[in-house]
Parts: C-alpha cells; sequence; structure tokens
C-alpha cells in the first residue's frame, strides 16, 4: 500500500490523584523476566491493564506480576499490592466500572481522533493513497475482487462521499472504471481510521460491481453488504446490548490482523487434512447469533481458496467479550468445498448447530 500522510494530532489526558497514587508504577521498577509456565495462566482481563485504574477510569499497563483470579477463573491484573486491596474493597462492583470504561474506551479513543480530521482531510488522504498506488503501477489501481479472484486493473475517477460512523472510522465511497471500459464503473469503500497520529487504510471492499445489462452496464450491490452500511446513524454510540454490526466489526477487524501483509490472504489450517490454506476474504454474513449457554456470539463469512474461483469456505468466527472489548476466541470450518464426479466443487458442512440453542442478534 501506497505510503500514508501522516498528520499529528492532539491527545488529551485526564487524570486523578487517587488512581495515581494507587495505580501508577514506581519509577525505575522493571518487570522481572517470566519463564514460559508448563500450564498457560487465565488470559488476564483488560489486556493486563490495571483493573483498580480501570474502575476509576484510567488506562494504567502492568506487568500483571500482581493479579487476582475471580471465582469465575477470569484473572485480573494490579499494578501494586495496595491497588489490589482496594479493588477487592468491592470486587464486583469494581470489575463492572473497569467494564464499563473499557468498553467505552477503544470506541471512544478512535471517536476523539476521529474529531480532529475533516472529511476533507480524509478525502484528500485516500486520493493521495490510490495515486501513489497508481503511479507504481503504470497509471491503473490494482484490485484484486474478492469473489472472481482476479486482480481488476481500475482507474480511479473521484471520491462519491464518504461515510462516518463516529468511533470505528470513515468510509469513503470511490467510483473507478476498468482500464478497458470507461463505463463499466465499479464503487469501492476504504475503511480509514485514525492511529495516534495518522490516517490509516484498514480495508478497502468493493460494494458495488459492473453487471451486463443489453449493450450497457449496471451497478450491482454485492452481497453480503460491509458492516458499515448497516447503521442507520453517523453516531451509534453505545447501548446495553451488543448489536449485530458490532460483532462483525469485530470478527473483520481480526480478520485484517491476521492477513498477509504482502499478499492480503489469511492463514489456516485445515485440522481434518492438515493443509495450510490461503484464503481471500469475501464477506461476513447476517445475522449474527449468541449461544444461550455461554453467551459467545459467532458469525459466519465467506472466504474463497487463493488461486481459485469456485472453492469458497464458509468459516464461523466464534466472539466473547474480554474486558468489555469484543474479540475472536476461535476460527472453525463450517463449509468446506468438496468437488463432485463433474468436476464442479459443492460445500458440504462439517458440523451443524442442532444442539445449540441462540437469539439472533439484531
Amino acid at each position: 500500500m501506497a505510503t500514508l500522510l501522516t498528520r499529528r494530532i492532539r491527545s488529551t489526558r485526564a487524570s486523578a490523584a487517587s488512581a495515581v497514587a494507587v495505580c501508577v508504577l514506581l519509577a525505575g521498577a522493571a518487570p522481572a523476566p517470566t519463564a514460559p509456565p508448563v500450564a498457560p495462566a487465565a488470559q488476564p482481563e483488560f489486556g493486563g491493564q490495571c483493573a483498580l485504574g480501570l474502575a476509576e477510569g484510567h488506562s494504567i499497563a502492568t506487568d500483571c506480576s500482581i493479579s487476582w483470579t475471580a471465582k469465575d477463573g477470569k484473572r485480573y491484573c494490579f499494578s501494586s499490592e495496595q491497588a489490589r486491596k482496594q479493588f477487592l474493597e468491592d470486587p464486583q462492583g469494581n470489575i463492572q466500572r473497569a467494564l464499563d470504561f473499557s468498553a467505552a474506551g477503544a470506541v471512544q479513543a478512535t471517536g476523539e481522533r476521529m474529531d480532529a480530521y475533516k472529511t476533507e482531510d480524509v478525502e484528500s488522504f485516500v486520493s493521495h493513497a490510490i495515486a501513489e498506488t497508481a503511479a507504481h503501477n503504470n497509471g491503473v489501481f490494482p484490485l484484486v475482487d474478492p469473489v472472481t479472484g482476479t486482480t481488476l486493473r481500475l482507474i480511479y475517477e473521484k471520491i462519491d462521499f464518504t461515510r462516518t460512523l463516529h468511533g470505528y472510522g470513515f468510509f469513503p465511497d470511490v467510483i473507478f472504471h476498468a482500464q478497458e471500459d470507461p463505463g463499466k464503473r465499479y464503487l469501492v469503500d476504504f475503511w480509514v481510521k485514525p492511529g495516534a497520529d495518522k490516517l490509516e487504510i484498514v480495508d478497502t471492499r468493493i460494494r458495488k460491481a459492473p453487471r451486463r445489462e443489453g449493450t450497457a452496464w449496471t451497478l450491482q450491490t454485492r452481497q453480503p453488504i460491509p458492516w458499515w452500511w448497516i447503521p442507520a446513524s453517523e453516531h451509534p454510540g453505545k447501548t446495553e446490548q451488543t448489536r449485530g454490526w458490532e460483532v462483525m466489526s469485530a470478527v473483520e477487524e481480526s480478520v485484517v490482523q491476521r492477513r498477509d501483509p504482502k499478499n492480503g490472504t489469511m492463514k489456516l489450517k485445515d485440522p481434518v487434512t492438515g493443509e495450510a490454506l490461503e484464503l481471500d476474504f469475501v464477506g461476513t454474513h447476517q445475522p449474527v447469533r449468541r449461544l444461550e449457554q455461554d453467551g459467545r456470539y459467532f458469525a459466519c463469512t465467506d472466504f474463497r481458496k487463493a488461486g481459485t474461483t469456485d472453492q469458497f469456505y464458509d468459516i464461523d468466527f466464534w466472539v466473547n467479550e474480554h474486558g468489555g472489548k469484543l474479540t475472536v476466541d476461535e476460527i472453525r470450518l463450517h463449509k468446506v468445498p468438496v468437488k463432485q464426479e463433474d468436476g464442479t466443487w459443492v460445500q458440504k458442512p462439517r458440523y451443524n448447530f442442532d444442539d445449540l440453542k441462540f437469539d439472533v442478534v439484531p
């Protein structure tokens, strides 16, 4: 991807004397080296941050050498013995306050960073990134079509408009046309998020593709639609119940993080055949479901095997809440392509949900 434009933005930090006195690590203190345990300890909640600090509205990193494990097996970390002692005076209340703060923290941080940019800044950034990529590819913008597996050679026309979801990112909708036919247009979404000091392109997605009707081309919306078109409001905020598009957002962010930075494929080992699969992401399906017995969410996704045009996998992403944040805990091959006698590939399920009870997440 082209070199990203950077823009320095100012961050503000709030502090409270009580939290700082209890949770800040002593100056000069260094975490002791740890050897890998024989049996891994429970994954710390809140990413190892000081649980008391979060309960009081602050994000303070720890080395998790001081911790407490609740009856449900969840492990909470602290930056000092005093912090742990204070936390345990009201463990359930402090856990809930920490969850509330952590859940809002990531979205709030992204929202605050987004406030430093105008739509014009984002569109200028994307236009520049497209231009730089095209300059290195003889004037065309190459984009792999995840449905067909072909590399499209596109010519940039303009940015149609930019959708904004506060706390989640900017989504410029960009018009391209095929190099070989100016009438053959594509609408491509760019998912852009502000980092600590610069804008970053997280992903690109073909939202509408050309379809031949008679002698002309028309635009047809691809299915499934990207999750960022589901919320009605550009300021969705937080609700008591997790929404389906929030789970889809967590799933697709996980896909982006697991991709090979060079070729963009996600690698996954088939537990039955042992094959190391290289997969191109196509999209996430609705509806999202939530298991009644343990509260986990799962979303079905489509992937195409890289280098093929007709071998598709249905892969389930199992999502749980850790410290108020949605994270992918498990990835399972639900349906795999099986070759038929006539040479075609048909999906066959590896497992089903007959014994599971679940609710549909709106």
